[in-house]
């Protein structure tokens, strides 16, 4: 759905040497983390050398001026011996960084923020960076077109980060295979509302500005955080096993969306049924103007959809990605399809279950249909980072899975969906990992011709 900026690797190669020939107390005993993950789509983002645990971000934002002022703490642990490492920020000026409290030189390349602390870091050792920042966030647009990061709106901003737009309000590494628990505080004009993921566990109203501080305890990677500033009509519930909703809805999106949005404990309930529990503590939706994004993505316990006729599969299939694409993330961009392939072949099941067409009946209709670009790659292996949301990763995704369950039979193909979920919760997968559970949980199976036809294959397989 969105894409990053990328550093010309000679400059990152540079800047490494100029940090490493910079040292101070005593010589570099170990050696600069990697700017960049070596992702197949967007090489530079994430970071190597440490795995953050927790991020405290403390924002201010005005929507008149559309500035913001923040502070980032993160709280990481090295995995390796390092003299220097990266951050990833698009944009924002940066007032400021410490590591441990000491003052740290940084440098600033393209979307990378590289970070020399007073010290070095061991592997193994857990720190602290400290990055205070500040100015007017960027919106940014992608090779497909989309546009992610910061989306000023008509009261307030939209913060939506798939894959890589989060880098632009906060420093951080901004890959989903690495996740960590959030705290979020956010201050805004009086009057108006400061929504994000996780729990609401604080407001406070003091000289015309309010604050709000969210928690996420469970493990979030940073392109499903979110934060939505404007004016919301906030209405709390309970579903299954007594778990908080929260739905947050612009105003003038309340009347089209409250019939669907009513639906929503029930889909948490089919949707437990079908793929095992809920994997975090809350749950609910942001709505907002349809001009707003003009699309509805995942974030994390409440999905953001883009007002307008809310329908009722989209809900169901953002619903789902919590469990596939939230809980259970992609390791690798090129691995997609385990996202939206899974939540695709939600809604296939959620009309099977509620009287219209089958999944079968789903899968032989987009066979059969005109849409030759559902074939133009498969879904494991994008053409390139600009059609990782592209049909093949969605429909054809969802074919393969009504291909297992053709294989092995309902029985079994369940225990695949919810063995998967509970297998890798809060976790990071590839597409490698799906397939030998698959070849675990059903071991006289053969599923050769699946993932040579329809996951890994060019073109249209034969007729099923």
């Amino acid at each position: 759905m969105s894409r990053s900026v990328r550093l010309v690797p000679a400059v990152a190669a540079l800047l490494a040497l100029a940090l490493t020939g910079t040292a101070c107390d005593g010589g570099v005993h170990g050696t600069p983390g990697g700017s960049g993950v070596r992702d197949p789509y967007f090489p530079k983002a994430g970071n190597g050398g440490y795995d953050v645990g927790h991020y405290g971000l403390t924002l201010d934002y005005t929507p008149a001026t559309r500035r913001l002022t923040g502070t980032a703490v993160i709280t990481a642990r090295a995995t390796q011996d390092m003299s220097a490492f990266s951050l990833d920020l698009a944009g924002l000026h940066v007032d400021s960084v410490t590591v441990e409290g000491r003052k740290a030189r940084f440098n600033r390349a393209g979307q990378e923020l590289t970070v020399r602390p007073h010290d070095d870091l061991t592997k193994g050792e857990t720190f602290r960076t400290t990055v205070r920042y500040s100015g007017s966030p960027r919106t940014l647009t992608d090779p497909d077109g989309s546009e992610e990061g910061w989306l000023p709106t008509a009261d307030g901003a939209l913060a939506l980060g798939e894959p890589v737009g989060s880098m632009a309000w906060f420093p951080g590494n901004h890959h989903p295979s690495d996740k960590a628990a959030y705290d979020l505080t956010v201050t805004v004009p009086e009057g108006l509302q400061a929504v994000s993921n996780g729990e609401l566990t604080g407001r406070i109203t003091k000289g015309g500005r309010t604050t709000y501080h969210w928690h996420t305890a469970q493990p979030m990677a940073s392109y499903v955080a979110t934060v939505a500033v404007g004016h919301y009509d906030l209405v709390r519930s309970t579903g299954p096993h007594g778990l908080p909703i929260l739905v947050a809805v612009d105003p003038t999106q309340a009347k089209t969306s409250e019939k669907v949005l009513a639906k929503l404990p029930a889909i948490i309930e089919w949707e437990e049924t079908n793929f095992g529990p809920y994997p975090f503590s809350s749950a609910g939706a942001i709505v907002d103007r349809p001009d707003d994004a003009g699309y509805a993505l995942e974030t994390q316990n409440r999905p953001v959809f883009p007002g307008g006729e809310l329908d009722t599969v989209t809900l169901v299939h953002e619903l789902a990605h919590q469990w596939y694409g939230d809980s259970v993330t992609p390791e690798s961009w090129q691995d997609m399809w385990l996202n939206e392939g899974f939540a695709t072949y939600a809604g296939w099941l959620y009309e099977e279950d509620h009287g219209d067409t089958t999944a079968q009946e789903a899968f032989e209709d987009l066979y059969d249909s005109d849409n030759e670009a559902i074939w133009a790659f498969p879904p494991a292996k994008p053409s390139s980072a600009a059609h990782i949301s592209d049909s093949p990763v969605y429909g054809r995704g969802a074919m393969v899975l009504q291909k297992i369950r053709q294989k092995v039979g309902d029985d079994t193909f369940y225990d695949i969906l919810q063995g998967w979920a509970a297998a890798h919760r809060h976790g990071s997968v590839r597409t490698a990992d799906f397939t030998a559970f698959v070849e675990r949980t059903a071991p006289d199976e053969d599923f050769t011709a699946i993932w040579r036809d329809w996951l890994y294959g060019d073109g249209r397989p034969a007729r099923p």
